[in-house]
């Protein structure tokens, strides 16, 4: 208790800790039947977090060429120590993040938690939204597996039928007129420089909106409280509202551990641009909504 008291002591005196971490203790809570929907933007940036510390631990090991990626994602499976693990918390931890980060998205709207004073944090979720769809499309030819490149190649033919800029569109992304390392290279590039950049920069944008505007609540229960207020019932972020998240973050982290080590990610057969694509070949679940609504369109609208 004395060593934290010291420590506390120490950082007032050079960074005046009181006053920043004032706005936390003053800031609170709504508290009604529908608040267990605030939860998922904390498990979201938890699982953000994971993503972060375990594809840094990936990247001590994996090289970005044709001729070596699948090969070092197959070290790290075979021969780094936990390397299975690792890898399979990261792929994992992908998938329940962009789903948590749908499910957010849709709770904000259920909840008409877009409306003013909160456009702008509602425009900054769905960048961020985005983004994570982002990191997922150039995270996944990475392992330069038959599946990754082959959905690569259709995921990256899509901006290709935009008119005028289709075919400079997907120069761009490919890095020439085909798949190849060059790909392998740019996406490598998204994937742990661009991509994450820009994630950091709108974060604290959006966490920054959430201090300053709070946390809505629906309009019906808004009038209610209005009304009657003292009906109102809120709790205080710190440290109440703050350890029920940290025991959300604590169920995430169980069923991300279940799924790594239950069912371990798989590598698949390395990639081969000369071989045909694979029968039944499908995008992640998370794509599955742009693959289908292609199916239904004509191939020239």
């Amino acid at each position: 208790m004395k060593l934290w008291t010291g420590v506390r002591d120490w950082l007032d005196e050079r960074f005046g800790w009181e006053e920043l971490v004032a706005p936390l203790r003053k800031k609170t809570v709504p508290q009604h039947k529908l608040s267990y929907w605030y939860y998922l933007g904390g498990i979201t940036l938890f699982l953000f977090t994971i993503q972060v510390c375990t594809g840094i631990l990936l990247l001590l090991y994996y090289r970005a060429s044709a001729g070596e990626a699948f090969e070092s994602v197959q070290y790290i499976m075979t021969q780094v120590q936990f390397g299975w693990l690792v890898r399979s918390i990261h792929s994992w931890a992908a998938n329940l993040m962009i789903f948590t980060a749908f499910a957010h998205m849709f709770s904000v709207v259920f909840l008409k938690s877009y409306r003013k004073p909160r456009e702008l944090t509602w425009l900054s979720g769905m960048v961020l939204l985005f983004l994570v769809l982002g990191f997922g499309f150039s995270g996944y030819l990475l392992p330069w597996n038959t599946l990754a490149f082959f959905a690569t190649k259709v995921g990256t033919d899509i901006p290709g039928q935009v008119p005028l800029i289709g075919k400079p569109l997907v120069i761009f992304l490919r890095g020439g007129e085909d798949v190849t390392g060059a790909t392998l290279s740019r996406f490598f590039g998204f994937h742990v420089a661009v991509l994450p950049g820009l994630a950091t920069l709108f974060l604290g944008l959006h966490l920054l909106l959430v201090q300053k505007f709070g946390i809505s609540v629906p309009p019906s229960l808004e009038a209610e409280w209005h009304k009657l207020p003292s009906e109102k019932r809120e709790v205080r972020f710190f440290p109440n509202f703050l350890l029920r998240e940290l025991m959300a973050w604590y169920v995430a982290l169980g069923v991300l551990g279940a799924l790594a080590a239950l069912s371990p990610w798989g590598l698949g057969v390395k990639a081969d641009p000369f071989s045909s694509a694979p029968a039944g070949i499908r995008p992640e679940w998370y794509f599955m909504f742009m693959f289908q609504t292609l199916k239904l369109i004509p191939a020239k609208v």
